[in-house]
């Protein structure tokens, strides 16, 4: 077979078509790219374009891999102003304040030299209050989305890894991640504001399936992504995902699949109580299906189930342990959970080794190596 780009085998393996290896892809985020060219954590997410430090990594270490670009959607009613102030040597406060014809809303985050930053307040402090504002700061029209930075970043990648298009996170990774009191205080507005968040999530559906119409329509990228951060399993729980985060994406599953893209979702922590439901969703692809403690996919047998339960119509991508192996395992260690993975999967095109999250800076670049040689055995 013809040797194909590391594109070209993302692409096949979420289409479900057999490429001449397995692809492989750790999960570069910040940590490693920004120690591969030498920079802070901060100068790096201020100053390095993302899509082309993924383009350095991926190259360095050639394999596979997969990145995310947005693209900015105008909106007239808004305008804003930062404040930043350094409050040590190593930590930037930002406070962030938008103005609305409905209110104002400030939010703070802080940033920090050796890790990605955290959030100190939250633009929603009275849910009743501040909702009518919070929509109109975060759910433009998405026909006044800008193409040319997704357009301009997609050329530059090229053929050395499948760069995404960033399209938002589940309803309530949505409300909670802008709810001041974060996780907690989305579960209670859930109970509490049932009726006022039900209108809420169609408006948001509605905004979702409309920005993916635009991009697929503006834009050549040939997938989508939906992120998460408390929508899973292990925080949000199965119940609570299938009555407020699964509607949301089928929506999209529907709309991405009508202009004949693709569409990838990512799925933290635990994940096999529900498994069945990403096939039935139409998920191209899904990862990263972690390994305990973390995840509850677990070993050869989980993988196994995993690849029964998908049935050829959802991509696995990822299970290598970021911690436990990668870091603190040996190549002995890396080559067996790779090993697992592959006979898992063996002569079923819908996988991708990849990481159980993002590769930490700690990890010893051999153990990358021999994930990447292991995957490549014919």
């Amino acid at each position: 077979m013809t040797a194909l780009t590391p594109k070209q085998r993302m692409l096949n393996a979420y289409r479900g078509i057999q490429s001449d290896t397995v692809p492989v892809a750790p999960e570069f985020w910040v940590y490693y790219p920004a120690k591969l060219l030498g920079l802070d954590i901060i100068t790096f997410e201020r100053e390095v374009p993302f899509h082309q430090a993924l383009k350095t990594t991926f190259e360095t270490f050639e394999c596979e891999g997969w990145g995310i670009v947005s693209a900015p959607i105008a909106n007239p009613d808004v305008d804003g102003s930062v404040r930043e102030e350094w409050v040590s040597e190593s930590r930037l406060r930002t406070q962030y304040t938008l103005h609305t014809p409905h209110g104002h809303l400030t939010s703070v985050t802080l940033a920090d030299k050796e890790e990605p930053g955290w959030v100190l307040e939250r633009p929603i402090k009275d849910l009743v209050r501040d909702l009518p504002a919070f929509e109109c700061a975060n759910l433009p029209d998405p026909t006044g989305l800008d193409p040319a930075p997704m357009i301009e970043a997609w050329k530059e990648v090229g053929e050395s890894y499948l760069l995404e298009a960033y399209l938002g996170m589940p309803f309530f990774d949505f409300l909670a991640g802008n709810l001041e009191g974060g996780f907690e205080a989305g579960i209670y507005a859930l109970g509490e504001f049932k009726e006022l968040l039900v209108g809420l999530r169609a408006r948001y559906i509605d905004h979702l399936v409309a920005t993916a119409a635009a991009i697929c329509e503006r834009t050549p990228l040939e997938s989508l992504f939906i992120g998460c951060s408390w929508s899973c399993n292990s925080l949000l729980g199965p119940r609570l995902w299938r009555e407020w985060d699964k509607p949301v994406i089928a929506a999209v599953a529907e709309e991405v699949h009508r202009h004949g893209r693709l569409l990838h979702v990512h799925l933290h922590g635990a994940c096999m109580e529900t498994v069945p439901d990403l096939p039935e969703l139409n998920i191209d692809c899904v990862c990263p299906f972690e390994r305990p403690p973390g995840g509850d996919v677990d070993g050869l047998e989980g993988l196994q189930e995993v690849a029964r339960l998908l049935a050829r119509r959802t991509t696995m991508n990822g299970n290598v342990h970021t911690v436990d192996t990668l870091i603190r395992g040996t190549e002995e260690d890396v080559r067996r959970e790779v090993g697992e993975v592959r006979q898992a999967f063996a002569g079923n095109p819908r996988v991708i080794v990849g990481t159980g999250d993002q590769v930490g800076r700690e990890t010893p670049e051999e153990n990358l190596h021999a994930m990447i040689e292991e995957a490549r055995k014919r």
